[in-house]
């Protein structure tokens, strides 16, 4: 019992409790039995009906001393694993909440199952107590002996049994008492990023009727509970429009979980989301809850969700419909009440043409579609927006703000700006650097006509778009860049996150990411 009491994990703690029985004289074989649904049986989910919710008493502990050396009585998956309440002895057990003593068993009862076993084994007692704690029984607790037990010895494997009933409590308890404070962990750690990322940042600039259509649409989707999908160019805002939803939402009190898939690995995608266990894989050294347990009763914001893989998207709705998922490497079945934002940049529509993107998914996900314009589209928005980024980006550099012409800010609004808002706070925090508090200068690739290419429309479609791997190697080509131009330096005010209007953190998981080499950054 001081061995059971000294353990935390509830594995442990049936281990030890088998252990422990097993060393006893003239046992032959101890086990436990839990009762827990079908369906969050890991040895049952290989069976037929592995998604059978109904509750079954499971072995989870077993422990003896064999006359054969060769049998493994440490064995879970054998043909005694899995009892219906009520089925034999130890289901009738769990049923009536009753003990159940047999003692002076000849070994050839009609109840035996397996009478070459008992023969071999000369099993004289079977005996069996229900795990009861505070009135729900847990599970049963069973006995095979080679002995004659008395009431003496059958009363102190009653009384081991309770001990054992509290100590599984207190271990499922403990169990849920680590996830909860893994999770706070987990939300102060991405509350501490979002506040580092948050810094400067105002709400949304400009007053065209586009963005406040888009407005409109937040105020009235964001006291629900829909799934909203937002769409965009890249570096629209999309981040910005969902931090909003939340803020705007009842789960304004609990985190905002972001989620860039196009910077998870394949491989790490579901640990990603659900988390894992400690040993699930190489690599995990502890347990580790994932994205969805840190945003419970929260949102969780999936950036770029066009790039999940089509695996892991299956796995991906079954937790969005039925809010049930488990760790990587754990048969435990976690329920987590989520509310999901998504965005892409993607034509998801046509993803799911290709067989690129489940459609079901799809469905979930655009319960309530939100499209942001380019800044193209409201270039009114243009000069408001750049003005708040110089004021910005002076003041985080503890610069003199530099003086703003009439001719650049028509030169910004004539723009097309391809990447953006991003684009232009970029181009502005670069301008801001180099005018060193003077006037402002902007020096701006011209854009391509469009009006010439009106009568062709394939041509501007054509001209806009760019496979994946173009995009990487310009991001690729940008970041470099921009590393060179402050030396090195990723961090503070003087470092390329800041040129790039990026989290520092998020610029060295690009880096790496991407494979740039520091010798490039270098040369």
């Amino acid at each position: 019992m001081v061995a059971t009491a000294s353990q935390r994990g509830l594995r442990d703690v049936l281990r030890t409790i088998t252990d422990g029985i097993a060393q006893c004289p003239n046992t032959a074989l101890t086990r436990i039995w839990l009762v827990t649904p079908n369906d969050r049986c890991e040895v049952c989910r290989g069976r037929e009906d592995a998604s059978d919710p109904t509750r079954s008493l499971h072995l989870v502990a077993s422990a003896g001393a064999p006359h054969d050396p060769q049998a493994d009585y440490g064995r879970l998956d054998g043909g005694f694993h899995r009892f219906a309440i009520g089925e034999r002895k130890v289901g009738r057990v769990a049923m009536n909440g009753e003990a159940l003593l047999l003692a002076g068993i000849r070994g050839d009862e009609e109840w035996i199952a397996d009478r070459p076993w008992f023969a071999r084994e000369g099993i004289r007692t079977f005996a069996a107590h229900p795990l009861i704690f505070r009135g729900d029984v847990l599970g049963v607790l069973a006995l095979f002996d080679r002995s004659l037990l008395d009431t003496e010895a059958f009363e102190w494997l009653r009384m081991f049994a309770d001990y054992a009933a509290v100590s599984i409590a207190n271990a499922r308890a403990l169990e849920e008492i680590d996830i909860l404070h893994a999770r706070l962990e987990e939300e102060n750690l991405y509350l501490r990023e979002e506040v580092t990322a948050a810094l400067g940042m105002g709400e949304f600039v400009g007053e065209s009727q586009a963005l406040q259509h888009v407005l409109r649409q937040v105020q009235l989707v964001a006291p629900t509970d829909a799934a909203v999908l937002i769409t965009g160019e890249s570096g629209t805002g999309k981040e910005l429009v969902a931090r909003a939803i939340h803020d705007r939402s009842p789960r304004k009190s609990r985190a905002l979980i972001k989620v860039n898939c196009s910077a998870v690995p394949d491989a790490l995608f579901e640990s990603e989301f659900f988390g894992h266990v400690k040993g699930a894989f190489t690599g995990a050294l502890t347990d580790r809850p994932g994205r969805f347990e840190a945003a419970d009763h929260g949102t969780l914001f999936l950036d770029e969700i066009g790039e999940v893989p089509l695996p892991m998207q299956a796995k991906l709705l079954r937790v969005l419909q039925e809010g049930e998922f488990e760790r990587v490497g754990e048969t435990r079945t976690r329920t987590v009440h989520v509310r999901i934002v998504a965005a892409t940049n993607r034509d998801l529509k046509r993803e799911v043409e290709a067989g690129r993107f489940r459609q079901d998914l799809y469905y979930r996900l655009s319960v309530f579609p939100v499209h942001i314009p380019p800044l193209r589209d409201r270039r009114e928005d243009i000069p408001q927006l750049a003005l708040h980024f110089i004021a910005q980006s002076a003041r985080r550099m503890n610069r003199r703000s530099p003086r703003v012409t009439q001719t650049v800010l028509n030169q910004l609004a004539a723009h097309d700006w391809p990447g953006n808002v991003r684009e232009l706070q970029n181009v502005v925090e670069r301008a801001v650097i180099l005018s060193q508090g003077r006037s402002l200068r902007i020096h701006l690739q011209p854009s391509p006509s469009r009006e010439s290419s009106v009568p062709s429309p394939p041509t501007p479609l054509a001209t806009r778009l760019a496979t994946r791997e173009d995009l990487k190697r310009q991001e690729r080509e940008n970041i470099s860049q921009a590393v060179r131009l402050t030396k090195g330096r990723i961090f503070g005010s003087d470092g390329a996150a800041v040129l790039l209007g990026m989290k520092p953190t998020t610029l060295a998981s690009r880096i790496k990411a991407l494979g740039i080499k520091k010798s490039k950054l270098d040369s």
